[in-house]
């Protein structure tokens, strides 16, 4: 083992140990403590079964997983106890996995926009692999940070943007000019960087960026660079619910590898996967702390019920539709066991987060009481920062949770699929581990976030 993980960080679960189980028994507690606080759990083994697969469809791409995707202690000792890089994206995170031990040479401080200190405290602590994608950014480098290995990083998203202006990456008109300037710089480039996005990309769309990274590198070894390293960036889906599958996407950016970069060439090839390693992972908890109704009948009203305030839910980005659960009170006065809300008629309500922040209109959700909880799925992916948060905002605590089958995975393998059909045998009789399909996966979800209730 490499030591970034140990068993004290995560409730080790057996077989059949299910998220209702585990909701119960934090519910029930919260409820004895009188607690309503929003709360997160983690199923570790999902993000195992996602690096598995990662390495199946992609043998060649070392992934780098950023951090602000997720930041939950959990995730990122997992992650560097399976071998993974990270990308991270300013100094905090950079101070963040150096704490608890991750090498320099596995991290990529892959933010577009640097500060000055930030580029500094870099290069005292050794971290030298960044991105540029414009001569103020690479002036900034060469005066702050002269042993930095520089990736160029070009736009190749062909899907349109939301917001033009905040789009990151040069044109492939603009890439012989800013590499003639990294050169008169002294600053050594190493390779081409591009990102797609993580909403609603085909998967043609990564064959077309790896082409246009290796017309670049052509570029920049005829300038004289020795170009070995290429990033693919993000953008493979966190859940199957998507147009393309990720087994569909890799083949796709599997083939665009072979013909454009094929193996013996040299170059090393790297990813940052962030929603696919978390998404599916992590289940979100809240509790309704106020309520207001707006009759249907008050002038200007469109029957919304607006079920106010959700336990510190403000920290969440765009959560999807929840389900209701109740803990019932027995004659005693004692909380049951978890249940479901009885089928009732729904009606559009809001959620609102403290203090009246705006989380979700126009779901279709039962009548609420104060004290119900809301769980929501699919939460892991941009909803647990690395650091606290401005204004203050109350982070919710994360119950991480992992399989026996799962951690046996991580201790055995450390991120290195099975060389050899007996490695896999030893391992996973009767089962099939992480190199079949996601359906006869030997280490599987601990739960199902979609379907708990």
């Amino acid at each position: 083992m490499n030591g970034y993980l140990s068993e004290s960080d995560f409730l080790m679960v057996e077989e059949g140990f299910t998220t209702r189980d585990l909701l119960e028994n934090l519910l029930g507690e919260l409820c004895q403590e009188s607690d309503q606080q929003a709360f997160f759990v983690a199923d570790l083994g999902d993000v195992v079964k996602k690096h598995l697969r990662f390495l199946k469809a992609l043998p060649r791409v070392k992934p780098y997983f950023p951090v602000k995707c997720n930041g939950s202690e959990g995730v990122i000792r997992l992650l560097a106890e399976l071998g993974a890089g990270f990308a991270c994206a300013n100094k905090a995170e950079i101070t963040r996995v150096q704490g608890i031990g991750v090498p320099a040479d596995r991290i990529f401080y892959s933010s577009p926009c640097k500060q000055v200190a930030h580029i500094r405290y870099a290069a005292r602590h050794g971290v030298q692999l960044m991105t540029f994608d414009n001569e103020v950014e690479l002036s900034k480098v060469a005066r702050s940070h002269p042993r930095a290995r520089m990736l160029l990083g070009i736009s190749a998203d062909s899907s349109p943007s939301v917001h033009p202006s905040m789009t990151f990456g040069t044109t492939l008109e603009s890439c012989r000019r800013l590499l003639e300037a990294a050169k008169e710089q002294a600053v050594e480039v190493v390779g081409i960087s591009f990102h797609l996005g993580s909403r609603g990309l085909e998967p043609q769309a990564f064959a077309e960026a790896v082409a246009a990274a290796q017309l670049v590198f052509d570029m920049g070894t005829e300038l004289g660079y020795q170009m070995h390293l290429l990033d693919i960036g993000g953008g493979f889906p966190g859940t199957e619910d998507t147009r393309a599958r990720f087994e569909e996407i890799a083949a796709v950016v599997s083939s665009a590898l072979d013909l454009y970069f094929p193996d013996g060439s040299g170059v090393e090839v790297v990813a940052r996967p962030g929603r696919y390693y978390v998404t599916s992972a992590f289940t979100f908890a809240a509790s309704i702390a106020a309520l207001e109704e707006v009759p249907v009948e008050q002038p200007g009203s469109d029957g919304r019920w607006d079920s106010g305030t959700v336990g510190q839910a403000v920290c969440l980005i765009h959560p999807p539709s929840p389900l209701l659960a109740r803990l019932p009170e027995e004659e005693s006065g004692s909380r049951k066991s978890l249940v479901p809300c009885p089928e009732r008629p729904s009606r559009s309500s809001s959620l609102r987060g403290p203090p009246g922040d705006r989380i979700a209109d126009g779901l279709e959700l039962p009548p609420l009481h104060v004290g119900d909880w809301l769980l929501f799925g699919d939460m892991g992916a941009y909803t647990v920062p690395a650091s606290p948060q401005p204004g203050g905002c109350p982070q919710p605590r994360v119950t991480c949770a992992m399989s026996r089958v799962a951690w046996k995975a991580v201790q055995l393998f450390q991120g290195r699929p099975p060389q050899a059909e007996d490695e896999r045998e030893s391992l996973c009789t009767p089962l099939s581990c992480g190199w079949e399909m996601a359906e006869t996966l030997c280490v599987p979800p601990v739960f199902a976030p979609t379907g708990i209730i």
